[in-house]
């Protein structure tokens, strides 16, 4: 393995190599140039951030006065002497801040006076240096530079390096707060040139590869669409603080489960797996805690809720990710409603601390190259902004989702077939022939039709269009005509065509219901139709939120389903389920009815940041390895 030398991480150009030089020459000014720490003052009653100084009520109501001042001048005109000294008074009055920060902008030297802003990642405070006037520290002794070496270290200081200050609080001519500085101490160097100060970074790979320059440069830019990186992470606790204490104010209990395991169970996935040496065991990275949170209903716990990590060794997404974060709970004696019924509230309360007490969030369009924007037919089209109303939360089964937007392809079924879309899908091997149809449409059909079209130049008609849907049809049912589907065919046909193409044309917080038992290996089946489960999905802005059901309580069914999925394991299905011996043995001792959830914080965060990537939601998503630019160059395969 070779060992990258320091200066291959550090980039050398003329802006690190000034930046070292300035750093050496602090050094032999003030000694330690990494001191231990820095005690702020308390004058805000805590500890004074700089969000905290500007915040504090005598300080804020001194900015507002001032304020209301300089509302009332002409352009070019200054506040009069008399009240800005008032005003001022009061702030020296408060006695002398000691804050600290990062240089937020490079120092700006007027003749024997400077002038720079720092930042504690939210606020903003400028300071104002005198010669003469302040005197820097010297870490090692604490004692002080005289003026003229303090003026010359203070020329060292380069835009995002980290100060701290002392001196008495007063507001400029143009109405700004500021800290005359009576005594500076430099905390440490920034060696690597800061991000662009207007917009902060704008490559999204940068960003993500490197949160720590994203939430530097988001928070030191001037411009900003939407929120900062720092607010939408704040938003995402927010939203963490407000389920649990919802579920805690509903009497859930917070528990937690093994993330390493020796099956991997609850839920239908590909794992990662591990070793235990000590052990000489194989374990896996839990996909999800379903299975033991159960067993603590089976022992007692009526109200158990978990907000976990899992990990699955699967695909990347803009909404999949292969660590990801999952609020699970369950309660016994509840069923499906129930927990739609509860789940609907918790959400909103989320959304309204989230957003400040809004149910409706905005959700900006993506932009999309090429032709494809409204081309598909079912597919709808994302490059729209768009309001998402939580005030109400829609029931729809999947086949009712499947047939509300089928357009004119549903009128060619049903005028076909004499009968409802609803009702003929579910028939002989129509299901099949459906599946054949759309994927015709929306794959090769779309793309001669495209083609056509860029080179023609012309709108191919909707009436060819419609003529050649119908032939497409014709021929599927004269192929299809001998062949049976059973039922759990049927059914993975239609649910691979719901997700394939019609959950994205769900926008609204809509729960889809009555899916398939023979996709719900967990879930009790419905008391009024056997071959549906007692399960629903939440879908927004065409994302899956959330996954419930009635918990399948029976051993021996549980037992049968287990079976089933492993023999569908044997026939290619990596991610069926396998069987649990103890899962089945905690069953037998008995569980009482109970309903579970399951949310992906991370995808309803996304909703509530107007965030189209689940990657910018998590603070240090999964990448591919960056490559040094010598590997780059070698002609080696890469990644």
């Amino acid at each position: 393995m070779q060992i990258p030398q320091f200066t291959e991480i550090i980039e050398q150009n003329d802006q690190t190599l000034a930046r070292r030089e300035h750093l050496d020459e602090l050094r032999s000014l003030i000694g330690n140039v990494y001191p231990n720490k820095f005690d702020r003052s308390r004058i805000s009653g805590d500890e004074d951030t700089i969000t905290n100084i500007l915040d504090f009520a005598p300080v804020a109501d001194v900015v507002e006065e001032m304020a209301a001042v300089r509302s009332k001048l002409a352009p070019g005109e200054r506040p009069p002497a008399d009240t800005k000294d008032q005003l001022n008074a009061k702030l020296k009055d408060l006695g002398n801040v000691r804050v600290a920060g990062r240089l937020a902008v490079p120092p700006r030297v007027m003749g024997k006076a400077a002038f720079v802003h720092l930042s504690d990642g939210i606020s903003r405070l400028q300071i104002y240096c005198r010669k003469e006037e302040f005197a820097l520290l010297k870490n090692d002794s604490q004692d002080l530079l005289d003026p003229q070496e303090s003026w010359t270290a203070f020329g060292l200081l380069d835009h995002g390096d980290f100060i701290g200050v002392e001196g008495y609080l007063f507001i400029t001519n143009t109405g700004e707060l500021s800290v005359h500085v009576e005594k500076l101490k430099f905390l440490s160097k920034a060696m690597l040139p800061m991000p662009d100060k207007m917009h902060g970074i704008e490559d999204p790979e940068i960003k993500q590869r490197q949160r720590y320059v994203d939430l530097i440069g988001s928070s030191l830019a001037f411009e900003h669409e939407g929120l900062t990186t720092r607010q939408v992470f704040e938003t995402r606790a927010k939203v963490i603080s407000s389920l649990r204490s919802f579920l805690e104010d509903h009497g859930y209990i917070e528990v937690e489960t093994p993330m390493l395991t020796p099956k991997a169970t609850g839920a239908a996935a590909k794992p990662f797996r591990t070793h235990h040496n000590a052990l000489d065991i194989d374990l896996f990275a839990r996909i999800a805690p379903e299975l033991y949170l159960k067993r603590l209903v089976v022992g007692g716990f009526e109200k158990v809720y978990e907000l976990n990590r899992n990990f699955r060794n699967e695909g990347i997404s803009y909404k999949h990710n292969p660590e990801f974060t999952m609020l699970e709970f369950y309660c016994a004696y509840m069923n499906v409603e129930g927990m739609m019924d509860f789940a609907e509230t918790l959400i909103k309360c989320a959304v309204e601390r989230a957003t400040g007490g809004s149910l409706q969030v905005g959700v900006s369009g993506r932009q999309r190259k090429g032709l494809w924007v409204d081309q598909h037919f079912f597919r709808r089209d994302t490059t729209k902004d768009r309001v998402i109303d939580f005030t109400t939360f829609k029931r729809l089964s999947m086949t009712d989702a499947i047939s509300e937007n089928l357009g004119y392809f549903k009128e060619i079924i049903e005028k076909r077939f004499d009968q409802s879309f609803r009702v003929w899908i579910w028939q002989d091997a129509n299901a099949l022939i459906f599946n054949d149809w759309v994927w015709w449409s929306e794959d090769e059909f779309q793309s001669e039709v495209a083609q056509e079209e860029f080179e023609t130049e012309k709108k191919i008609s909707e009436e060819y269009v419609i003529a050649e849907i119908n032939k497409k049809l014709e021929n599927l049912i004269t192929d299809h005509s001998v062949k049976s589907l059973t039922e759990d065919e049927r059914a993975v046909h239609i649910v691979s065509l719901f997700d394939a193409f019609f959950e994205a044309t769900i926008d609204q917080p809509t729960f889809i219901v009555d899916y398939p038992k023979s996709i719900s290996p967990l879930s009790k089946a419905s008391p009024d139709d056997p071959s549906i489960a007692e399960r629903f999905e939440l879908f927004i802005n065409g994302m899956e939120v959330a996954n419930g059901f009635s918990e399948l309580n029976d051993p021996r069914e549980q037992y049968d389903r287990f079976i089933d999925q492993m023999e569908q394991r044997t026939r290619g299905d990596e991610e069926a389920m396998i069987l649990d011996e103890d899962y089945i043995r905690a069953l037998s001792y008995g569980m009482p009815p109970a309903a579970g959830i399951g949310i992906g914080i991370d995808r309803l965060v996304m909703l509530l940041t107007n965030k189209h990537s689940i990657r910018d939601v998590i603070l240090f998503p999964h990448m591919r390895p960056a490559r040094r630019e010598e590997e780059k160059g070698s002609g080696e395969e890469g990644e």
